[in-house]
Formats: C-alpha cells, structure tokens, sequence
C-alpha cells in the first residue's frame, strides 16, 4: 500500500478531531504489504525496518500539531491490517481515505470497500 498523499491524511485527522471524544486518541496507521520470497530474498535484511523508519518520519509532519497522535507501520495485506488493527488495540472508529476506484468498485476503492463492509467498529469515509 502506498502511503496516502496528504492532503487525505489531514483531511482524515481533520474528520477525526471533528469525530473524537476530548479523551481520543489518533493512530495514523499503514500497513506495509508482504513481498514475495524471491524479493525480498534480493532485499537487505532490514529492509523493512528501513521502510518503516522512512514511512514514519514522513508522516511525523502531519501529525505534528496533534497532542495525542501516534505512528505505527506494521506489515501485512492492507485492508486485513486495517480491520485487524482496531480490534486488538480496542478502537471505535476508522477513518479512512478512498482513492479513485477502478470499475469493480466503483463508488469506494477496493481497501475502503473492504474496511467498511468487514469492519467491527464505525468506519467514516474521506473522499
């Protein structure tokens, strides 16, 4: 998953402050996806710390402004990480940015689709 350019990264903190309790907290979330084994075998072997070091001080200047915010990169496939994060670090809302969709998904992207339709918690859309 590519990171999200940035004008949807502060329109979506922009929804979250408008969403959140006084007590919330912001996670801005990406989710690395796996490489193949024949690529990543070409990779140095901290690559993906390497990744998530870059990922991360490229979205410390969004969040800058933001008291409670947080960063996290993990790895895996991008709408599953989406869905599995909340769950485990007992969220109540997603926000998320929709890109232009392709033909089969045409009113949302394919990783906004599946974040809302498999969702546990409230999901809002930033288009």
């Amino acid at each position: 998953m590519s990171l999200v350019a940035d004008r949807d990264v502060v329109q979506s903190i922009s929804v979250r402050r408008a969403l959140a309790q006084p007590s919330g907290t912001l996670t801005l979330l990406h989710v690395v996806e796996h490489l193949p084994q024949y690529t990543s075998d070409l990779l140095p072997e901290n690559h993906l710390e390497v990744a998530k070091a870059a990922i991360t001080e490229k979205l410390k200047p969004l969040i800058g402004y933001v008291n409670d915010a947080r960063i996290d990169v993990v790895e895996g496939h991008a709408g599953r990480g989406i869905l599995d994060y909340p769950d485990a670090h007992d969220f109540d809302c997603i926000v998320i940015a929709s890109f232009r969709p392709g033909l089969q998904d045409y009113s949302l992207g394919s990783t906004a689709a599946r974040v809302v339709r498999h969702a546990d918690c409230s999901v809002h859309v930033v288009r």
